[in-house]
């Protein structure tokens, strides 16, 4: 799992990748293709035009495809990274989840001389981005302070040869590193490292709540892969890079320079505004011999990535603060969550929403349903709203609270967030009571259907 080649493989033998045969386009008709199949199976497009090397995306719409690379269900999949994490942290420090040097890594069989990222195949995604894009790469980068390693994944507009500008959101460490960094009027190290493994976007896009200022969360990949994660040494630079990554870029994020970054259409499916944004120059680009580069179409992809993550941390969050949580769904990845439980007393459901609040700040809406409500369907937790959601009371309003910066709802940082208790109340009474049929098993049976004329 360590190796992308390699899920694309598994993929393969399951019936779960297509590969795109024709030359396509990369500007606006690889994207298409790829949101007209959104959701289903991975596509690899072989032979992008003008470029050399195959294109990867959508490794992360699906939690089933995930699940088929992980050896998980669907269903399983945030409890194992919930798991990760919690191992990760009783291991931290330890051989056994630190990461290691390896040598002759294959990230680095090719060294791009000279320095040309715009070799590299990066489409233009949605109709009005800015340019072509790096849109799923793991960041590598040193806190100036205690050389502590983070790893997080931010979006890259090419703009020239050895030039990239670049967003880094409120909050994040690595906007942390860079701001202590710039205020010494000294540039930050990073390495761009596309082509990882999904273990490694685990860990790299896990909550803060998870993975703290001061810990390598790489750990998080070492324990997800059942070995350390394979680092390479740089050529340039002091972080290091990916060594299993199909391509890293070494370069660094310019102190008092900024230069125009967007539109980009982001997860939010709204576009992010160009605005003057951080400059990375690149110092080095290594690939693989044969490598492919993997895109991302914001979106599901986003969605199952951080609704992953993100819901392994509330269940680890939340279930410490109180009895009955059974499980955690979010649906729209970064937004919305639903809660599942039983609450033990009137009052637990909407401790439950604003614990869950806490535990996921970007959050603006948390639905909070019995055990008998299923999770995942969208009319089960309608049926719940419509039947046990009384707005007088079960409705809770958190005015002025933290949000998202690429929501539009959301000013100077600010957004007013909603909850809804869809629980029943307690003691739950007869007039609660479901609806129950037998459970039968379709296989036992013989089913015939009138083939259409």
């Amino acid at each position: 799992m360590r190796d992308l080649q390699a899920c694309v493989e598994i993929l393969e033998q399951d019936g779960r990748l297509v590969r795109v045969k024709s030359e396509v386009d990369m500007k606006y008709e690889l994207a298409g293709i790829a949101k007209k199949m959104e959701g289903r199976e991975v596509l690899l497009f072989e032979k992008p035009k003008g470029f050399d090397f195959p294109v990867l995306i959508g490794l992360m719409w699906s939690r089933d495809n995930l699940g088929k690379i992980f050896g998980k269900s669907a269903r399983d999949l945030p409890f194992y990274i919930g798991q990760a994490f919690a191992e990760w942290r009783a291991k931290a420090g330890s051989a056994e989840v630190e990461p290691v040097i390896a040598e002759n890594a294959p990230a680095q069989e090719v060294r791009l001389d000279p320095v040309d990222v715009t070799a590299l195949p990066t489409p233009i995604l949605a109709l009005e981005d800015g340019g072509h894009y790096l849109s799923n790469s793991v960041v590598i980068a040193k806190d100036p302070d205690t050389g502590v390693r983070n790893a997080s994944i931010h979006r890259f507009m090419v703009t020239g040869p050895n030039r990239l500008t670049m967003l880094m959101d409120k909050g994040r460490h690595l906007r942390d590193y860079y701001e202590r960094a710039e205020s010494r009027g000294k540039p930050l190290e990073i390495t761009i490292n596309n082509g990882v493994s999904p273990a490694v976007v685990m860990a790299a896009i896990s909550p803060s709540g998870a993975a703290p200022l001061d810990a390598d969360e790489l750990g998080i990949a070492s324990v997800i892969l059942g070995e350390p994660v394979r680092l390479s040494k740089s050529l340039t630079v002091a972080p290091e890079g990916i060594a299993d990554a199909q391509y890293i870029i070494e370069g660094e994020i310019l102190p008092y320079t900024r230069e125009p970054e967007g539109p980009f259409g982001e997860v939010a499916g709204y576009y992010g505004e160009q605005d003057e944004r951080w400059v990375v120059n690149i110092k080095a680009i290594t690939r693989r011999e044969n490598p492919i580069i993997h895109s991302l179409l914001p979106g599901m992809e986003v969605y199952n990535c951080v609704g992953l993550t993100g819901e392994a941390s509330i269940y680890d969050t939340i279930s410490k603060q109180m009895s009955g949580i059974s499980n955690v769904y979010m649906p729209s990845g970064i937004y919305t969550a639903v809660v599942q439980m039983d609450p033990k007393a009137p009052g637990f459901a909407k401790q439950a929403i604003m614990a869950t609040f806490a535990a996921f700040p970007p959050l603006q809406v948390v639905t909070v349903v019995n055990s008998d409500v299923d999770i995942f369907s969208q009319d089960e937790v309608q049926w719940a709203l419509s039947t046990r959601f009384d707005p007088e009371k079960d409705l809770v309003i958190v005015r002025g609270s933290y949000g998202h910066e690429l929501n539009p709802m959301v000013k100077n940082g600010l957004v007013n967030k909603i909850g809804f208790d869809c629980t029943c109340p307690v003691p739950v009474t007869e007039r609660f009571r479901r609806v129950a049929f037998r459970d039968v098993n379709l296989n036992k049976y013989v089913l015939a259907k009138t083939p259409k004329p």
